[in-house]
């Protein structure tokens, strides 16, 4: 159940981001909002981290959430942003996502 909510931690991680990045396109109210959007997912976001670290080694824990939040918001760049989508940018989010396979598959 852990890994479950650490996965979903590591997903309201890139809702922070993409709220941000929504926020520096927007001004006035409708940046308020998007900031706000940004410290909700940010709140529940650290408070799951935090709980799943209570069962799950921290190193491991933070390992994953960054590399989930890493992957997502790249990918989110990629889909809503219009950021490149070159061969090497795509290579390296495969290869974190190897490396979070990994530490799940060598973590107990």
């Amino acid at each position: 159940m852990n890994w479950i909510l650490l996965a979903i931690a590591g997903l309201f991680e890139v809702g922070f981001a993409t709220c941000l990045g929504k926020a520096k396109q927007t001004q006035g109210l409708e940046s308020s909002v998007w900031l706000l959007g940004f410290a909700a997912c940010l709140a529940i976001s650290m408070t799951l981290l935090y709980r799943v670290t209570q069962t799950i080694p921290i190193g491991t824990a933070y390992a994953v959430w960054t590399g989930i939040g890493a992957v997502g918001t790249a990918l989110i760049g990629i889909f809503l942003f219009k950021e490149p989508a070159e061969f090497w940018r795509i290579f390296f989010i495969v290869t974190l996502i190897a490396s979070i396979v990994g530490l799940k598959a060598v973590s107990s």
